[in-house]
Formats: C-alpha cells, structure tokens, sequence
C-alpha cells in the first residue's frame, strides 16, 4: 500500500498550531483554490465520528464526492480522517503534532492509500497520486503557518465583525480566517436572509438596512461593489460601478453614525484607481487623485463614509490594488492565455500594475479590524513595485510558457471601450508607506512567490 508523509517545523508554539488545526473550520483554509476541490460539509466540531465531505475532480471521469470520517481524535495531538466512501479504495490520513526541542511546533501529514484499479494502471496511478500530495500539502503546511503567525500578531481577532462582501473573493477568504479565529462573524445579504447563521437584509439601493445587524459589533468590514472588469462599460454599467460602492457606503457610515454609544470602526474598501494614471514616480497615500471615471468614484466612494467619521468611528480607506489569487481577479483571467503562450503585455507594458497577495490583503484587513492606528488611507499593494510587462514575464515563468503575444493599445480599446483604457492600459505604481510604517508583515512581498503559491506551481 502507498504512503506518503510529509514533516514540517511551524515557528509557533504548538498550542498555537494546535489552537488552529484542531477545529473543523480550518478545513476550508486548508484546500487551495487550484485544487478544483470543493468542501461540501464540515462537521461543527472535530471529534470521534464527525463526517467531512467533499467534491474531488477524479480524471477522467469527471468530479467525484468524497466522504472521510474523523477518528482518533486526541485533541491538540492528532487525529484521523478515514475514507468512508469516494476516489479510493482505501485512504487513511493522520495528522500530528509535536514540539522540538527549541519550543516550536511539528507538523506531520501521514497518508496510506490504495486505488481501485488494476495493476499496472494502479502503480502509474499512485505516482500521479504522490505527485499531487507533494504539490497539495507543501501548500497545506505553508498555510498553516502563515496563518497561525498572522493570527499570533492579532491576538487571534476576538472582535465582533459585521461584514458585507462575504461571498466575494476576498470576502469569503476573510470570513474563513475569521472563523478559525473563533470570531463571531455576521454578514449583511441581499437576499432572504438566515438569521440562524447570522445574516440580516440590507437593500443599498433602497436604503433598507436591518439594524440588528449592529448589536454588539466591533467593527464593519465593506468590501460590497459590482466587478470593475466584468463587463464593457456602458453608461448604465457605469452607474452600477458607482452607486454598488457609494450607496452601500453611504447606507453603512449612516447606520454607524446614528448608533448609541461607541461606534464599531468602520474599513471599507477602495481601490489605487483613486491616483488614475500615473506612468512616472510613486504615489503614496498623500498623492492627489486622477481625474478619471475610475479616480472620480474612488473619491466620492471614500467620501461616502465621512457621516461614520464624523461621528467619532475609526475609518480606514483599503486602497486595494491588483489582487494576485487564483478563484478570482485578473491572475484569474490571465491564466488561461498565458498557459497557452497567448499572454504578453497590454499595450506598451509600461503601465503600473500595483499588487497584493490575497493573504496578505486579508492579513491587512485582519490587523485592521484590531489595531487602531489603521486609518485614513491605506495602499493595500505590495512594496514591489512593477510594470505590466513585468507582471506579465512574471506569470510567464511560473507557468512556463512565453509571453510574446502583446495586445495591442488599438485593439484594447475598440473591444473593451473605456473600461479596456482605464483598466487595461493604465496604470500606477503605488507604494505601501502606511503599512510599511506600521509594520506590517508582508508574506508575499515577491511575485513570482504569490503567482507560484496562488496557483499551484510550487519548487
């Protein structure tokens, strides 16, 4: 029978890792968006017959469920997940920990599997199997300490956090973190709300918002507003990428404002379209704004929120740049071509393109939500300032294809329109000098490291 295991040091203290690892919600933290695998049911808690279920791409056949059931449970020590139906015939997983001798933290991943098949497809099967475990818990155990660490700096969150967003890319990365935290999360939805997992109705559009969203709330976190490059922008699009930011912003500082007693802080979103195209130098958070469609709403979108500043709320602007993930963005839509060596910069390629890793961006809104002295604005970017070109070269070595294929500032803008030139062909080169003076710990400061752990390619 195949194993296979893995044995990692953590610099954390074991009952930090612990404190994380042993609990059901770490399971999400713990499947890369790359994977293709999707969590279907966790169990509340980690203990003696607790069921997981997921849904694994099994090739060729298509997409599989997957059935484990966890046994052995010694808490802050180990436990086992045991396959109760799903891709293999047999699959017993054990996870370990230990302390060595200097205090830190040992990780150990230990897996026996058998497949269903014949030999010699079996034995070709279990080397493509052992290859996918290297790349999957390299991932796994480099998250896990990224994570612990992170929520080490933040005392581990203990805030009440309302958020809105919650489904979206960042969002939902945030509302993850926060629930291994222990944080008690609630979220405003448009939809029919379950108020059993802490949802309540809010209309931006109308005004309509339910109050009782904010009893016994630390902070708001909004991160609510319609794609910026989904669609061409039309004047009706247009509108939509304005009012989805500023009303909702709008509706959120009223509703913090007219609050008894202390005000939640209150971190919202913005973007570094704020200083519109800036071909030349750095801008940091003190640089004026451009005068473009993109700049014009990031300032009316900040703005918005000055009724919750006014009232004494702790405001801190997110100027979120490119966000480097895989489930979503532009690294997102950029994959595809470029695997298939059709990537290459946008126009010149000399436009900027100011960046954050996921993590990292949600490492920032985690330091947010507990340390007072984030507010004002923020650029939310890496210090590694590049060009488009670069971004591009950059992407073309971790996926290993060319990126000789240039599109053309012309051909921009009659596909795309006005959202191709401000989105696409411009650009800025903005710096984190708030962050970098607070301190802030950066796990990807280098992009080829983001692109590589965002999308699976690991050495």
């Amino acid at each position: 029978m195949p194993h296979y295991t893995r044995s990692g040091t953590i610099d954390s203290p074991l009952e930090d890792v612990a404190r994380w690892h042993f609990q059901s919600s770490a399971l999400p933290r713990l499947v890369p968006a790359w994977s293709g695998v999707d969590v279907l049911q966790i169990p509340p808690r980690l203990e003696d017959g607790a069921i997981v279920t997921l849904r694994v791409p099994v090739p060729p056949i298509g997409r599989r469920k997957w059935v484990s059931r966890i046994e052995a449970v010694e808490p802050g020590v180990s436990f086992v997940d045991d396959q109760v139906s799903g891709p293999f015939k047999t699959w017993r997983h054990e996870h370990r920990l230990s302390q060595d001798g200097s205090g830190r933290c040992r990780l150990t991943d230990s897996l026996e599997f058998q497949l269903p098949h014949p030999p010699p497809i079996r034995n070709i099967g279990a080397r493509v199997v052992e290859r996918a475990l290297v790349k999957t818990f390299g991932w796994r155990h480099r998250r896990t300490s990224q994570d612990v660490a992170r929520l080490r700096e933040t005392e581990w969150i203990r805030r009440k956090v309302l958020l809105t967003g919650a489904s979206g890319l960042v969002g939902s990365s945030l509302r993850t973190l926060l629930d291994v935290a222990g944080c008690e999360v609630v979220r405003l939805v448009r939809r029919a709300p379950d108020l059993s997992r802490g949802e309540f109705h809010w209309d931006p559009a109308t005004g309509d918002i339910d109050l009782r969203a904010f009893d016994g709330v630390d902070v708001v976190v909004n991160l609510s507003g319609a794609g910026i490059a989904d669609k061409r922008w039309t004047s009706d699009r247009k509108k939509i990428i304005r009012e989805s930011r500023i009303d909702s912003t709008g509706l959120l500082a009223s509703a913090i404002a007219g609050l008894d007693g202390k005000k939640p802080a209150f971190i919202c979103a913005s973007a570094t379209g704020l200083y519109g195209d800036r071909p030349d130098g750095r801008c940091g958070e003190d640089a004026s704004p451009g005068e473009s469609f993109l700049a014009r709403t990031c300032v009316e979108w900040e703005s918005a929120a000055d009724p919750a500043r006014q009232a004494g709320a702790r405001v801190a602007h997110l100027r979120i740049g490119v966000v480097v993930a895989c489930a979503g963005g532009a690294v997102s839509k950029l994959r595809r071509p470029v695997s298939l060596g059709l990537g290459g910069p946008v126009g010149n390629g000399r436009q900027g393109m100011s960046w954050i890793a996921l993590d990292d961006l949600v490492g920032i809104i985690a330091h947010s939500i507990v340390d007072d002295r984030y507010q004002g604005p923020i650029n939310c970017v890496s210090p590694q300032a590049i060009d488009n070109r670069g971004f591009m070269k950059a992407m073309g070595r971790v996926l290993r294809r060319p990126v000789v294929m240039p599109l053309p500032a012309p051909v921009v803008k009659v596909v795309f329109g006005q959202m191709g030139d401000e989105a696409l062909l411009q650009g800025v080169f903005a710096v984190p000098e708030k962050l970098e003076s607070l301190g802030f710990r950066f796990d990807f400061p280098d992009l080829e490291d983001a692109l590589r752990f965002e999308l699976g390619h690991l050495e």
